[in-house]
């Protein structure tokens, strides 16, 4: 039964890490732009456990408490699930936006509950909304699934008037450094300024504070030509892209890369290692300078500061118009919207 204050679309919101909770945070101001009343019902944060299963298992169960908890209160005319782990435990069938499946990142022993149920999980979805098409070539294939997806990115965009005097070197992003290979950033940085005519250049560490990165041994204490500026407001640290040279990286595995297209379109060159995972500014840094990925960070950074490519900001932002809110917006209205609500009511309660 519907109410006057039950939404049109009600998102699940994992929201396990920062990133994640401020892109639902955009995707429902993008549908209300598109005309539709949203809810977001947030998962609690679960108690920390060991295992990358029993994580997975907590934040499902949050998911679905957070979901019965608002389905109480009227029923919505269509239910999104942000993440498919939000989604593996569900009280009501829905529309699930992910930006990698368990199949892959979640291999072997890490993934033995969840890769069958998201199976089911994807395969009953009347929409799949993956963040980018490789997403799609990772997860399960089912009947009908070409019809049931579409591909509805993250925006972008420039975060304001670029900077005419790049005055810092380079910045990385260290939240989770092992997954975020920030070992071999370092590593090669390090190697870089021992090398002549780079003393005075300096690397910033976002998104992590320097405590975390002594007790991961990823730093063993101050170090000339490299600063942890840690946690910032999004601002603050949009505005520290627009002041960078580069922005480097080498994950072991990137499901997305929100932190890369966002340095992209603040004119930054992108240096980074070709890693595995629906990896979105991958594609985007080979068409712009090739030189600047592969295995050799050092090499890369060496190249992007002492020979950038001439317009390399310039064609990032061509590149990227995929990705603009404007974009997104027309997605959003013309083929997202329309379908998700009438799915949504064909499904019943």
């Amino acid at each position: 039964m519907r109410s006057e204050r039950t939404p049109d679309v009600l998102i699940v919101s994992l929201g396990s890490t920062e990133g994640l909770r401020s892109a639902d945070d955009q995707f429902a101001q993008t549908l209300e732009r598109a005309g539709a009343s949203v809810e977001i019902a947030r998962a609690r944060r679960p108690r920390e456990v060991r295992t990358m299963m029993l994580t997975d298992l907590q934040w499902a169960r949050a998911a679905r408490t957070a979901a019965v908890e608002r389905l109480k209160d009227g029923r919505p005319r269509a239910v999104l699930y942000s993440s498919t782990t939000a989604a593996l435990l569900w009280p009501r069938a829905g529309a699930i936006r992910f930006d990698a499946s368990s199949r892959g990142n979640r291999p072997g022993r890490h993934g033995l509950w969840q890769r069958p149920l998201e199976r089911r999980r994807l395969a009953q979805a009347p929409l799949l909304l993956p963040l980018t098409a490789q997403a799609m070539d990772e997860a399960p294939r089912s009947p009908g699934r070409e019809q049931r997806t579409l591909v509805l990115p993250i925006p972008v965009a420039p975060s304001g008037t670029r900077q005419g005097v790049r005055d810092i070197a380079a910045v990385t992003y260290g939240a989770n450094p092992s997954k975020k290979g920030l070992d071999l950033v370092l590593a090669a940085w390090r190697r870089l300024r021992r090398a002549a005519g780079h003393d005075g250049d300096e690397l910033l560490i976002a998104g992590v504070g320097e405590a975390d990165l002594l007790d991961a041994g990823v730093l063993k204490g101050r170090e000339p030509g490299i600063r942890v500026v840690g946690k910032l407001p999004a601002a603050d640290y949009r505005a520290l892209l627009r002041r960078a040279r580069l922005f480097v990286c080498a994950p072991r595995r990137e499901d997305y890369g929100t932190a890369q297209l966002e340095a992209l379109a603040d004119g930054c060159m992108l240096v980074t290692t070709a890693s595995p995972g629906p990896y979105a500014a991958l594609p985007i840094a080979r068409l712009l300078d090739p030189r600047l990925v592969g295995p050799d960070i050092e090499a890369g950074m060496r190249t992007a500061l002492r020979d950038p490519t001439p317009g390399y900001a310039e064609r990032a932002l061509e590149a990227l118009e995929p990705f603009s809110p404007r974009a997104v917006d027309r997605l959003v209205v013309e083929r997202l919207l329309p379908r998700l609500l009438a799915e949504g009511a064909q499904l019943g309660p």
